[in-house]
């Protein structure tokens, strides 16, 4: 493929690759509102701006380590062409997709690594995968909703105590200001780590594709993927914002605000070590966390189990996906 076919076939991959950013924000709303519209602290439609333009203005402060890794340590450079990189946006859109028509808050993030490993093995075998980049990245998929579900509930014992001698309505008043912090900082992480795992894809075919000489993401990457991904938050996605709201447990800006600042404290761990993590295991497990300190019984079990074997499906299924898009690429649009 050579000349203005090539050109073409690059900026449809971008364009592909912000289709999965806008729909990453759109998949990922609930992540950052379902807490704070649960507990009726904002109304969904003011829920949906403020996340939103946190998760835009991450772009230009958390930095692009993230990026880094989801471009360098997830496949090796040399097995990846346009065709990979396609497959790999496919596999992880329609997983999306699927699970947003279904209701389960599962992981973009996951998806997206998932179809980069099914590309890159369809067209050069197991050796394409960086195999320390997805132990890590499967480590992870553990790591992240327990450590969630630990400091939330680190959160709600040591606040329960603090104001332990507050009148009950004074506490809901209080935390119903916090929360909008909460979300806020919330946002931001969600912004700062699933944002930049578009920028990696995106640098990546520009290295790959002569078109820049070294890996690095260019500033109109970052702002192009802010913007994709907060555009897609302010759009919503309403059925996982009712299953992480209000399905697994019931939630008071009390609450909210403990775990959404474990799961804020979480990302932005994750994202100065550069860990491409889940937002959604995250929170997630923060949720739980909170319920757990009520009572086990508070947490809707069945649903938490539900939604745990959507994560194990995400990364075969998105990656199966990829490899079969491959092999069809490959034969229509050689390069």
């Amino acid at each position: 493929m050579h000349g203005d076919s090539a050109t073409i076939y690059l900026w449809l991959i971008i364009g592909l690759a912000l289709v999965f950013d806008f729909l990453n924000g759109f998949h990922d709303a609930a992540n950052s509102i379902a807490t704070v519209v649960s507990t009726r602290v904002l109304t969904p439609g003011f829920a949906v701006l403020w996340a939103g333009f946190f998760n835009f203005i991450a772009v230009f402060i958390l930095g692009v380590a993230v990026a880094k890794t989801v471009g360098k340590g997830i496949i090796v450079t040399d097995a990846v062409n346009n065709n990979v990189l396609l497959a790999a946006l496919t596999g992880a859109i329609l997983w999306n997709i699927l699970t947003w028509w279904l209701g389960l808050p599962t992981s973009s993030s996951h998806a997206l690594i998932g179809g980069l490993v099914g590309g890159a093995v369809a067209k050069g075998g197991f050796e394409s995968v960086v195999v320390s980049g997805l132990v890590t990245v499967s480590i992870f998929i553990v790591i992240a909703p327990l450590f969630g579900l630990l400091l939330a509930w680190f959160n709600t014992i040591a606040a329960s105590w603090i104001f332990r001698r507050m009148r009950p309505a004074r506490v809901d008043k209080l935390f119903r200001r916090l929360q909008l912090v909460s979300a806020a900082f919330y946002s931001l992480g969600h912004g700062g780590n699933d944002a930049q795992k578009t920028m990696g894809i995106i640098a990546l075919l520009l290295y790959t594709s002569g078109r820049i000489d070294h890996f690095y993401v260019p500033s109109w990457v970052a702002v192009v993927c802010g913007l994709a991904i907060a555009l897609g938050t302010l759009s919503g996605g309403w059925r996982i914002v009712h299953t992480l709201g209000s399905r697994i447990t019931a939630l008071r800006p009390f609450g909210g605000f403990c775990a959404e600042t474990a799961g804020a404290t979480s990302l932005f761990l994750a994202t100065h070590f550069g860990i491409p993590v889940s937002t959604t295991h995250t929170i997630t497990g923060a949720i739980v966390g909170v319920g757990a300190t009520r009572r086990l019984s508070a947490v809707r079990w069945g649903v938490a189990g539900r939604i745990v074997w959507a994560w194990i499906l995400t990364i075969p299924a998105s990656a199966s996906v990829a490899a079969i898009t491959y092999l069809i690429a490959s034969r229509m649009l050689p390069e």
